[in-house]
């Protein structure tokens, strides 16, 4: 396990709309190299950057065209050797995107892989044998190529799968994992690695990191054992380097090797309960915990959360996140000083949390036309909001030509006014990371257990190593018989005390007792 992790929180950056420096409307590496100094001042020591490989674009990214190559929108190979190295002089580390279970339809290996004449990437993606061989339950394409086959694909219509095998072959076409152009593949992919690890790249966050091996059991055995391999590979040539899964199911991923597993919105589950139960309900109706006056159920997220820690301490981490760029953003819901109180649990629970860009400030989810594939997700990709000037600050470019426009509405919020705000949003995010960055019992590996939570009852209180952190997200003041003596409080949000065998916490509180 990476030792750095134990004390790393991320921020992830949506890169074309973080920074533009050179006026194209675009966001660039050089942008994010000149914002390295605030997101330290935030407390995020660590970096997540979403594909900013070659790509014609169609899915923002998750089409590559070159795995070697950045996209030239955001600059050069250079540009980012150079990001590398600056944020490893303020002492962070940077992860970036793979997307191992397809590249575009335009990557040189699919038109080598298409050709009627057989080659060496004749099998790197998967083909039936025949033009009118239709493989039942599985998305393809057909008509479009001159090899005698239909393609299949892992997600959009431009992202043919590449071929890992199938775990159990049924057809005469599918191949076994053992198969060595099934190896190729997997080989080819830790290539891609070592490229960026040798450059000084820190590690990868992977995308579908569970749709490699075909026709795999429940269990993802296939996958897993792909995986193992490659965590293998890792700790023989770069034990510090770290994988996170975009995978959500921590008793699989964690075994299978990642270092971490993403607690990701999946409709009913914890995590969902917490900040977007609207999503639940067809009236859209707000029972999200964190929710002033939504009547949330903290044990709803713990019969999931909990079963998921116990059965993984010591394998790897759990990450939560704010929100991510497939999700909408909690503002959508939820007001800041909602938020803050969501924030608090976030960034005081174990694993190694993620903030995603501008959730620091409250940027809020917008309705949107889609952009390269992101549909319903284009409203949390905008660009961030860094002043009042210009462009909110984003770009010098004309206002048209911005890759998403900025949110310009009554109220938006942006980082110069939150700055000058000392009970902003921002400045909370500081104080809270400060505190996890200081107190080692609220860093990524210290113990967990819920000391008060009931269903329908607030506060929530639960135990990190020896650190109490108390919750109240409602309107309504609180208490709990609980034994603090001897503890003094070290952090609040809102009004609270702890005193005569009890725990009182104001409306919209956090109290964390040491």
């Amino acid at each position: 396990m990476p030792k750095w992790l134990k004390n790393a929180v991320f921020y992830e950056i949506y890169p074309q709309s973080y920074y533009d420096t050179n006026a194209d409307g675009i966001g660039d590496f050089n942008g994010i190299i000149e914002k390295l100094d605030y997101i330290c001042s935030l407390g995020c020591n660590a970096l997540w950057i979403n594909p900013c490989y070659d790509s014609p674009f169609k899915d923002a990214g998750y089409d590559v065209r070159d795995y070697k190559k950045v996209a030239p929108r955001y600059g050069t190979n250079s540009d980012l050797y150079r990001l590398f190295g600056e944020a490893h002089r303020r002492g962070m580390h940077v992860l970036l995107d793979l997307v191992p279970g397809h590249t575009s339809e335009e990557h040189a290996w699919f038109k080598e892989s298409q050709k009627a004449e057989k080659n060496e990437y004749s099998n790197r993606y998967i083909w039936t044998n025949s033009w009118f061989q239709a493989p039942s339950g599985y998305p393809y394409v057909s008509g479009e190529c001159e090899r005698d086959g239909v393609y299949l694909l892992n997600f959009f219509k431009c992202q043919p799968a590449l071929n890992y095998g199938f775990y159990e072959c049924k057809e005469d076409w599918q191949l076994p994992m053992d198969h060595p152009d099934c190896i190729a593949t997997r080989e080819a992919m830790k290539d891609v690695m070592r490229f960026w690890l040798d450059h000084g790249c820190d590690g990868f966050r992977v995308d579908m990191a569970d749709s490699l091996v075909k026709n795999d059991d429940a269990n993802k055995s296939g996958t897993c054992a792909i995986w193992r391999n490659v965590r293998e590979m890792l700790n023989a040539e770069y034990p510090e380097a770290a994988i996170v899964s975009e995978w959500s199911n921590p008793q699989l991923s964690l075994k299978a090797g990642f270092h971490m597993d993403f607690y990701l919105n999946h409709r009913g589950n914890g995590y969902n309960t917490l900040l977007r139960d609207y999503e639940n309900y067809k009236d859209g109706e707000d029972h999200s915990f964190f929710c002033k006056d939504g009547e949330g159920d903290i044990m709803r997220f713990l019969k999931d959360y909990l079963p998921k820690y116990t059965a993984t301490k010591g394998d790897g981490y759990i990450s939560m996140l704010t929100c991510n760029h497939d999700t909408f953003r909690p503002k959508y819901s939820l007001s800041d000083s909602e938020l803050k109180i969501a924030y608090a649990f976030i960034f005081t629970m174990p694993g190694v949390p993620f903030l995603y860009y501008g959730d620091e400030i409250g940027m809020r989810y917008r309705k949107l036309k889609s952009k390269e594939g992101g549909y319903v997700r284009t409203g949390s990709r905008t660009p961030m909001q860094w002043s009042g000037e210009k462009n909110a600050g984003f770009s010098a470019g004309a206002s048209d030509a911005l890759y998403l426009p900025v949110d310009v509405t009554e109220g938006s919020p942006d980082v110069a006014s939150q700055e000058a705000d000392e009970n902003s949003l921002l400045h909370t995010v500081r104080e809270l990371l400060a505190l996890r960055h200081a107190e080692e019992d609220l860093q990524a590996d210290a113990e967990f257990e819920a000391v008060f939570a009931e269903s329908g009852t607030l506060p929530f209180v639960y135990r990190r190593g020896n650190i109490l952190v108390a919750l109240n997200p409602s309107e309504d003041v609180v208490s709990v018989p609980l034994d603090v003596d001897g503890r003094k409080i070290i952090y609040r949000i809102g009004g609270g005390v702890a005193e005569d065998g009890e725990l009182a916490l104001g409306p919209q509180s956090c109290l964390v007792l040491k």
